[in-house]
């Protein structure tokens, strides 16, 4: 494979919110991303933005705004609760960071637990939270394996 753009991760995901200015401050503040870039449009909408962590990238995007070019995408509040995926990012510590995500006002779906696939694979220490935009996450952190 040819190396990525520089900055780009080999895989990233766009994700939809309401309100994504709103979003990106609180996903910065519970969860620890950083921003690496985020465009501004007319009034404050978010035209573009990148958020990072560990290497990891999220796009962060208004669901009103790409359905005004004609594309279909929307955040979880947005259709009942439905999600269509779960994005999962690996931390140093997964018990602290999850009482920092419930510091901001997380929901947190399942508290930190083990999960032990046995000697011949791996041990997590993970847990799951949804955002106020309704997007189920997974905090993960590798004991063994």
């Amino acid at each position: 494979m040819r190396p990525t753009p520089t900055g780009w991760p080999r895989i990233s995901a766009g994700i939809y919110y309401p309100e994504p200015a709103k979003a990106i401050d609180w996903l910065c503040g519970a969860f620890g991303f950083e921003i690496q870039i985020k465009v501004e449009g007319a009034a404050g909408r978010v035209e573009h933005s990148e958020l990072v962590f560990g290497g990891g990238l999220v796009m962060v995007s208004d669901e009103a705004h790409v359905r005004e070019r004609g594309v279909h995408r929307a955040s979880p509040v947005s259709l009942g609760g439905a999600n269509t995926q779960n994005l999962m990012v690996f931390v140093d510590d997964a018990r602290a960071h999850c009482e920092r995500a419930r510091g901001a006002g997380a929901t947190i779906t399942m508290e930190p637990k083990v999960s032990d696939y046995g000697e011949d694979y791996w041990s997590d220490l993970c847990y799951e939270v949804q955002d106020p935009g309704g997007h189920r996450w997974w905090f993960t952190q590798r004991l063994r394996g």
